[in-house]
């Protein structure tokens, strides 16, 4: 953009995360509403906790009732959410953190251009797998009936479609799988990539 020069800071991402002790990431957590996503980073969050690695979780309801409240539910606006979103989750992977995503990001290009964004194989798309049926089983807000009902237009998986990831660095199935389980997967996954210590 015109007349806009980026400062360049003398502490890099490196240096945050090198007093952190472990690697900075984004954990990108997709799936149906319903899935469980916020669910498992909540517990993931608070196990990360206890071995004393410094998080964040940014969860779709909660910024949308802030940074993102003037958007809906269209395609652009999802676009838009999704976008700021990447950009914001960028800026916590610079300050060396672990950030917990949790967006539907029904979009397959979304996805790939917030993985763009990222240095250093530092994106982890993990997929929330759920069958629509068990989702709208739980209904736990109740938004799957009201869609159904023809209250909320645009929800994903009734009349929006969700494009499931093609190759995530993580596949957790909800229905048939324990919350701990399901932690205990990405944890392994996070040891095994060296980016929290054993």
């Amino acid at each position: 953009m015109k007349n806009i020069i980026p400062h360049e800071h003398l502490i890099k991402t490196k240096d945050r995360s090198k007093i952190k002790g472990h690697k900075p990431a984004i954990l990108w957590f997709t799936g149906l509403s319903g899935s469980g996503k916020s669910t498992v980073a909540s517990y993931l969050e608070k196990k990360l906790n206890e071995k004393k690695i410094h998080t964040y979780i940014l969860d779709g309801d909660n910024v949308r009732s802030g940074l993102n409240s003037d958007l809906d539910f269209t395609q652009t606006s999802r676009e838009e959410n999704i976008r700021r979103i990447s950009e914001v989750s960028k800026l916590f992977y610079d300050s060396g953190l672990i950030n917990l995503v949790c967006f539907i990001s029904p979009y397959i290009k979304d996805r790939e251009k917030a993985r763009e964004l990222i240095p250093d194989d530092g994106f982890i798309e993990i997929f929330v797998d759920c069958p629509l049926e068990e989702c709208e089983n739980r209904d736990v807000k109740g938004l799957y009936k009201k869609a159904r009902d023809g209250e909320i237009k645009h929800f994903t998986g009734i009349d929006a479609p969700y494009e499931s990831p093609e190759n995530p660095e993580i596949t957790i199935n909800t229905k048939e799988n324990t919350v701990e389980e399901c932690t205990d997967r990405i944890i392994s996954y996070l040891k095994e990539k060296q980016i929290i210590p054993e």
